[in-house]
């Protein structure tokens, strides 16, 4: 072993220098004793003096350096450094750095990477990639740390400058070394060392390729494969078997995934239930199905090995798990044949049940079970035969249509039954036979089809399409009448013009004009109910006009029906007109006291309807959407269900001739839905009556606020001057229109028609103020007609008059266009105020 590598001493040139100097110092005391010997005695006696005085003091001069330490005896054994030995040898670069950043100390790889030849010309760790920007942050981390008297490592990654594909590992490390006390002052230094790893790297990315490799194997098998834990987790899932299920292979790593997830029914109970075998490890094979993640379930095998450990506790399962689907599994035809047949039966949405020749049940499907379940719970001795399913009334004609079946004489033909029970529930009954039966037991099949939903959505469609063709039929009446009524109104006004209260023939006019009136009346609440009316809607605050309106309908309830008024919190606006509105709660507010003839109680209530709160039996064509809703319920009679299934018709009324029109509620209905709401009543006999009316729910927009009607200043001159066109088809509403204007001081220009008035506004150059025109017109009507016009006069004012509803024609006209609706049927009175306030409106 060389022994002259520490601190550039050789120790084995110390020890022989010693050697040496004890024998010359032997050789001198023997060279002296000869000398003592020869000399005489006189001679030799002050010599031997002086050598033992020599020796004196020489002896007490080495007690004191023996006892301060500056001599000692015997062999020097001397210890060697072996830390500072492998420091020097090491591969990795060492430096000791101290509190001033200068290097105390460093081993020859540190001066190779530092480049330096001495210690004092070797740069500090920390600067030996200070320009390096993927090593500068790792960098400051380690310097705070050797500050901070802390141990710390980081793993950077260099990036060769001139071969970017090239680039090394380094493990850059530093910890404290023991402070040493110097006086007044402690020195304190850290080691810092830099290791190469860049091999380390290199084979662990290796053995990461690998992995990838048997992985990328394993998840590409053709049979899929899992691990769970003892609670059911799934730990690991191979790809085959995350696209069976159709799931995120990145999800079944995360534990939101389990065994209760991916198999359908209870079988996950039958994988979780493996019998322990102590130290050993257990391999059972089930059959289950499997279900995706949008519900889809298919049949798997699945071989599920699990070990356990000495004391019982399970670790994790080894599973594979062998597709058993259509076209996945072909060894076994008969087994799918049976799995789908048993996935058929049970998962059918009708009641199928088989039974013998004589109707008795030998088994039946989920569907029949859960359709059932009430009926048989409230049996004796449970449902037996198809016979127990239908009520007493329809047993015999079952009857007949099993024994038709078991002799094969008729195909499956359905009967119209009513199930037994409390719900009675419709539906319909196919009964077949099983010509290839093996027993008896099976001999018959019948199919259960529950059609109570589908006879209430048929009821309702009939109910609706009937309600819309007595609609279509009053409004056209109501519209032929109004032009009538326009002419009787129009005359008895212009001959009342001419007599005065005290000529006989006054009074007669009056009767005339007042049964007149009396008629338009009931027009408009045909025209209510057929939808045809015109509505002028506004942003109402319900709980608000309920309010308004409450004195009014107390009056009319009178003394002995009480008003219970119930406004729901924060009740929602909506979007109607308000004289409707008024009229609907009007004419519900007396129909129930006419109900109460002895008296009782009337409760309004209003409240938010969601979405989500809507009942399911209500219109066909309700939207799914918020509400409003106007309760009105009383304590009145009730009504039986032949007489609520008529009660929105025109004219049909239960009270005595002459105190009704039956139109009141035929109003609401029609009132209801051109606001497009839905109006249900519910009634039992003897306890009372409620009408649920939905309004939709209105959302305000920026700066819109609930108000109420403005009342408009009735001008008190209807007298005017001006050119007027007046377009009209029915001559007895034409003369009367005429005439009217004429007396209150226009010019007028009658047409027949719209192409007449094109030609009358050609012969006067145009020259009119104001046109006044029916809507519906042969030939050419009305809002084509004013398109006509407004392309020569753009400015020209227009009232049209008609027996429909202002929404009815609007769609045809411009978007924007401006024009005043008059209504018939209208009274000299109501078309010279329409005329006066459209001619003094400024242009």
């Amino acid at each position: 072993m060389d022994r002259r590598s520490i601190n550039g001493v050789d120790i084995d040139e110390r020890r022989s220098g010693g050697v040496i100097a004890v024998l010359v110092l032997a050789i001198v005391f023997i060279g002296i004793a000869i000398a003592f010997a020869i000399l005489p005695p006189e001679q030799s006696r002050p010599m031997v003096f002086g050598v033992l005085g020599l020796l004196a003091v020489f002896g007490v001069f080495s007690l004191f350096a023996t006892a301060v330490g500056i001599l000692r005896f015997g062999r020097d054994t001397q210890k060697t450094d072996y830390s500072e030995t492998i420091a020097a040898t090491a591969d990795a670069a060492i430096a000791v750095v101290d509190d001033n950043d200068r290097v105390q100390w460093a081993n020859g790889p540190y001066l190779k990477l530092s480049e330096a030849e001495e210690i004092t010309h070797a740069p500090v760790p920390a600067k030996l990639y200070a320009e390096n920007p993927d090593v500068a942050e790792a960098t400051y981390r380690l310097v705070r740390a050797s500050k901070d008297r802390r141990s710390h490592m980081e793993e950077v990654r260099i990036q060769h400058q001139a071969k970017p594909d090239q680039s090394r590992w380094l493990r850059m490390q530093t910890w404290p070394l023991p402070a040493e006390d110097k006086g007044r002052r402690s020195v304190r230094r850290a080691v810092w060392q830099i290791t190469d790893i860049t091999a380390d790297r290199d084979r662990q990315e290796t053995v990461f390729q690998e992995l990838q490799h048997a992985i990328d194997f394993l998840d590409h098998a053709p049979a899929g494969f899992f691990s769970s834990g003892a609670d059911g987790e799934i730990l690991y899932m191979n790809a085959t078997l995350a696209g069976w299920l159709d799931v995120e292979l990145a999800d079944t790593t995360t534990g939101q995934i389990g065994l209760k997830q991916i198999v359908a029914g209870d079988g996950a109970a039958l994988l979780l239930s493996v019998t322990p075998m102590h130290g050993e490890v257990r391999t059972e094979i089930h059959d289950v199905d499997f279900v995706q993640r949008s519900g889809t379930v298919f049949p798997v095998r699945v071989l599920h090995r699990v070990s356990f450990a000495a004391d019982g506790t399970p670790g994790a399962s080894r599973s594979l798990v062998l597709n058993r689907s259509h076209g996945e599994d072909i060894s076994e035809d008969l087994r799918a044949a049976e799995v789908r047949f048993a996935r058929f039966f049970n998962s059918a949405p009708i009641a199928i049940a088989t039974a013998s020749s004589d109707g008795t049940i030998s088994r039946s499907n989920a569907a029949f079970a859960r359709q059932f379940a009430i009926e048989r719970t409230g049996r004796d001795g449970g449902i037996v035969s198809l016979n127990d399913i239908v009520v007493e009334d329809d047993q015999a004609a079952l009857e007949a249509a099993i024994s038709a079946a078991a002799g094969q004489k008729d195909r499956a033909s359905p009967i119209e039954v009513t199930f037994a029970g409390e719900s009675k529930r419709t539906g319909q009954i196919f009964v077949a036979s099983v010509s290839d039966a093996d027993t008896n037991k099976d001999a018959l099949i019948g199919f259960i089809i529950d059609t109570t939903e589908q006879r209430g959505l048929e009821a309702r469609v009939a109910h609706s399409q009937k309600m819309n063709a007595v609609g279509q039929l009053a409004g056209g009446i109501a519209h032929d009448f109004n032009n009538v009524l326009t002419a009787i109104i129009g005359f008895s006004d212009l001959l009342l013009a001419d007599h005065k209260p005290g000529d006989p023939p006054f009074q007669d006019i009056m009767n005339i004009k007042q049964n007149a009136n009396r008629a338009a009346g009931l027009v408009r609440q045909l025209l209510a109910f057929s939808r045809r009316q015109t509505m002028r809607p506004q942003v109402l605050d319900l709980s608000e006009t309920i309010t308004d309106l409450a004195m009014l309908l107390r009056r009319l309830l009178g003394e002995t029906v009480t008003l219970k008024i119930d406004h729901g919190k924060d009740v929602w606006p909506i979007k109607a007109d308000l004289s409707q509105l008024e009229q609907v709660l009007v004419n519900l507010t007396v129909n129930a006291r006419d109900a109460m003839p002895n008296g009782g109680q009337l409760t309004l209530r209003t409240a938010n309807i969601q979405a989500d709160e809507l009942p399911e039996d209500g219109e066909i064509d309700m939207k799914r959407t918020d509400y409003v809703l106007i309760e009105i319920t009383d304590t009145g009679t009730g009504m039986p269900p032949e007489v609520m299934e008529k009660i929105f018709e025109p004219f049909f009324s239960t009270k005595e001739v002459g105190k009704g029109t039956g139109l009141g509620l035929a109003t609401v209905y029609g009132i209801v839905k051109q606001t497009d709401g839905y109006i249900m009543p519910s009634s039992a006999v003897g306890q009372g009556t409620t009408f649920s009316i939905y309004l939709p729910r209105h959302e305000l927009a920026e700066g819109e606020a609930p108000k109420k009607a403005e009342t408009k200043i009735q001008p008190a001159d209807l007298t005017g001057h001006g050119k007027i066109l007046l377009v009209e088809d029915e001559d007895a509403v034409r003369a009367f229109s005429a005439r009217a204007l004429k007396s209150r001081g226009y010019d007028v220009y009658e047409a027949d028609s719209g192409l007449s008035a094109l030609d009358v506004m050609d012969e006067i150059d145009g020259g009119v103020d104001l046109v006044v025109s029916d809507v519906v017109m042969p030939e050419m009507d009305g809002p084509t007609l004013l398109t006509e016009l407004r392309k020569t006069n753009p400015d020209l004012k227009i009232i049209f008059v008609s027996g429909y509803a202002e929404e009815a024609f609007r769609k045809n006209l411009p978007e924007g266009e401006k024009f005043v609706f008059l209504p018939k049927p209208f009274s000299l009175k109501q078309l010279a105020k329409a005329v006066k306030e459209t001619m003094d409106e400024a242009v």
